[in-house]
Formats: C-alpha cells, structure tokens, sequence
C-alpha cells in the first residue's frame, strides 16, 4: 500500500516536470535541482522491471506512451540487501516534440524506510503471536482438564470393573451397544447378569434406549402426519385446477366453485403450516413468553365477546368471578383458551348452550370451558392433546380441524405451570378446566419477561 501511495506521488511530481518540458521548449534546466527528480534527454532508455500495463492505467499522470520501470543499478552488485534497495530508481520514459525524455526518480529511501518499518511491524506481530500462543496453550489446558479428569476416572472405573472377573458379559455388553442404531432403538440389553453394577448399568442404558426410541417414534409420526395432512388440501387444489383447466374456463359454475374451494384449502393449509410452526418453535424453546398480572376474567370476558360476532348459531353463557389474577402471557392464554372454544363451537349442534366459567379455588385460578356437544369416548382422552389426533375421523373435513390445536394449548398452558382436567360424555358434552397458579395481589406484582 505505501508503495503504490508513492509511485501515485512520484507521477503527480513526473507531470509537473513534462508541464515545464512543454512550456520551456524542451528546456530542462528550468527544473528545480534540489527535487529527488532527474531529468535525461536524448539518451535511451534503460532497461529494468517493466510496469504492468494495467498498474499504468490507473496511474494519476496522463503521459501518453509512456514507458515505466524499476531500475536496479549494475553498480549495486556485492553490496547488501538495504543497500540495493537504496539505490533502486522509478524511471519514466516519454517523448516531447520527437525528443526522448527520461525521468528517473530516487525510489530506494522510500523502500528502505517500508523494509524497515515492515520488519518492525513483522517482529511485533511475532511477539503477540508468541504471546497468544502461550495463552491459548494455557486455556487450552484449562479446557481440557475436566476431560483429563474424566480419562483418569474412566482409567479407575475400568480397573475396578476389570477386577469384577466377568469381563465376558462386559464385552457382550459393548457388543450390543455397538450394534444399536435409528433401525434397532426397539433393541434391549440382557440384565442377567450376576454382578449388581452390570445389571443397574444394563437397566439405566435400556431406560435411556425406551426414552430415545419413544422421542424417536414421536418424530416419525408427526413428520408422517404432517406429510398427510399438508398433501389433502394440496390434493384438492390440484383437483379444482385441472376441474377449471378442462371445463372451468367458460363455465361461470364451476369457476366460481373452483375458486372458493382453492380459497378455502389454502387458507386451511397457511393455518396448517403457521400450526406447524409454533409447535416446532416451541419445541426448539424459542417463544418468548411476556408474563404480566392479568385479570383473567376480563380475558374470558373479551374471548366470549369476540366468538359471539363470529358465531351467531350458538348460545355462549359466563359466570365469571373477578378479580381473578394470574400471572402469564396474555395473547398466548388467549390463543389457548380460543382453541377450547373454537372446539365447542365446532362439536356443539346450533342452538346449544356454551358455558365459561371463571373462579378462584383452593389457591389456584380455574378457567372452565363446557358445552353440550358431542362429548369424546373414553378411550380417545388420553389421546386428545396428541398431535394430529382427532377423535372424530369422520368429521375432519367437516369440521375442518388439524388435530394440533390442544397441543399448542397444551404447550401454552404447560408453559405458564398450569394444567388441565377433563371431564367428558358421549352425546352430553365435554368440561375443560385449566387450572393456573392464582396470583394474589397485583400490585405486589411486576411484569415478568421469560425466555422459553
């Protein structure tokens, strides 16, 4: 860089010499002699180091068919490095007027003053290197001795196993643990063994084995889910495509329809898909939960309000007790609460009552959802907070859900430490409680931000 800054410099300097070549007549002794520029007319040019043709370009000197090199004297042989370079010249080779012209420019103190403070930069960064290196040595010693301790522990576990005198069944277990991968996680180790620390060791591996392979299911299952449940309306909307491509185009009809079901399955996959993506959320913990003390009767208050404008078919009742204080997320207890009344709006004929309750007891704060719906079997309640589980199959498209909605309230309402009770009958109706911690005075309380 400082050497480009200086042959930018020495071509200012060179331009203003040829501008009093050309004005004195090709008079050089105009030229100041106390400057570092020397100016030779009529002789040829000496050779050096040429300049790249593309470095020339950008050169500031508009000197047209101009030839530039690095000289190094034939003089400098024998002598050192440093004083090679002191004598090194930057020479411009031109013609004015038909005269040749060269200007030769002392470059070798500039190259010096650069070699030296390059080899001073050079030596300091050195001696940080040495420095950081020392350092690194040092923390890397520090990183690594819980590991060195886990070594000598391991060096005095497998002594003590090896003094057991079984190291057959020892092997046999490794074998086996060697032999588990994502096909084999149903595979279980033999606890047979005589020796009480190989059976425990056996039975923990074979607990944490049913905990992935369980986890692992869970996977297989959603993705498979998602991949059924996201190809239906994507079915559908192929099928109405090639219904308006063969028929739809003139037939006012069926182009209406067309267009209503694609409309409809659309928005049914985007509330799918945004489904699909608070639960992953949730499960990678990356929702934020703004925690404040709300009042959840005013909460319950406003959902109802909000469900009569939408739903005009069903006869919505309150018994709510106030104040009723609880601390936690007010949109995300929203949303958890709507899920429970959108359910009872879906599986309650018209005309039915649906009854929110709020009340404090026993310490906690009881939010009730009933409705006199369809009610749920008993064997499918233990299934209802499952992903994509519905315990209705015949009604899905009917009632157009997804079967994710009591998991993101579950999610929801496990993340505020509350629960839910269930009580449920086939053709009488179903009873959701969530039952939150009561918070007792709001003032006393601040506004809690959690990162979940």
């Amino acid at each position: 860089m400082g050497f480009i800054i200086t042959l930018w410099k020495v071509e200012e300097g060179a331009q203003d010499i040829i501008y009093i070549i050309e004005g004195t007549s090709g008079n050089i002794k105009q030229i100041n002699p106390s400057s570092n520029y020397q100016v030779i007319s009529g002789e040829e040019l000496k050779t050096g180091i040429k300049i790249p043709a593309s470095l020339q370009k950008r050169l500031p000197g508009v000197i047209k068919d101009a030839k530039r090199s690095i000289h190094i004297p034939e003089a400098s042989q024998g002598l050192n490095f440093l004083e090679r370079m002191s004598l090194v010249k930057y020479i411009i080779g031109l013609t004015i007027d038909g005269e040749p012209y060269q200007i030769v420019y002392s470059l070798g103190p500039s190259l010096k003053l650069f070699l030296i403070l390059f080899s001073a930069i050079l030596s300091l960064e050195l001696l940080i290197l040495i420095g950081n290196v020392g350092k690194g040595f040092r923390m890397i010693r520090r990183t690594l001795k819980p590991l060195e301790e886990l070594s000598e522990t391991a060096k005095s576990l497998n002594k003590e196993v090896s003094s057991m005198g079984n190291g057959a069944y020892i092997k046999d277990l490794a074998g086996v643990i060697s032999e588990i991968d994502a096909n084999k996680l149903d595979s279980r180790i033999s606890v047979d063994s005589s020796q009480s620390e190989l059976k425990d060791l056996a039975a923990a591996i074979n607990q944490m084995l049913n905990r992935i392979h369980a986890a692992y299911q869970s996977q297989v299952r959603f993705v498979s889910d998602a991949s059924h449940e996201l190809r239906t309306p994507i079915s559908v909307i192929q099928g109405y495509a090639n219904l308006l491509d063969r028929w739809g185009k003139k037939d006012e009809k069926t182009l209406q329809e067309s267009i209503d079901a694609i409309k409809t399955e659309a928005e049914n996959m985007k509330e799918l898909v945004e489904k699909l993506l608070f639960l992953a959320r949730g499960d990678n913990e990356t929702i934020q939960l703004h925690k404040e003390v709300i009042d959840a009767s005013e909460l319950v208050d406003e959902i109802v309000r909000e469900a009569q404008l939408i739903d005009k078919s069903h006869d919505f009742k309150m018994e709510l007790t106030s104040p009723a204080y609880i601390n936690g997320d007010r949109q995300l207890l929203k949303q958890a609460i709507r899920i429970l009344v959108d359910n009872s709006m879906k599986y309650t004929p018209n005309g039915e009552k649906i009854m929110l309750r709020v009340c404090p007891k026993d310490g906690n704060i009881h939010i009730t959802v009933q409705d006199n719906g369809i009610g749920i079997n008993p064997e499918n309640l233990p299934h209802i907070f499952d992903r994509f589980y519905r315990s209705d199959q015949s009604r899905a498209r009917e009632t157009g859900g997804s079967g994710l909605g009591l998991s993101i309230a579950k999610w929801i309402v496990e993340r505020h430490g509350a629960y839910f009770e269930v009580l449920s009958r086939v053709n009488i109706g179903t009873r959701i409680t969530i039952v939150f911690p009561a918070v007792e005075d709001a003032s006393n309380s601040r506004s809690i931000h959690e990162q979940n």
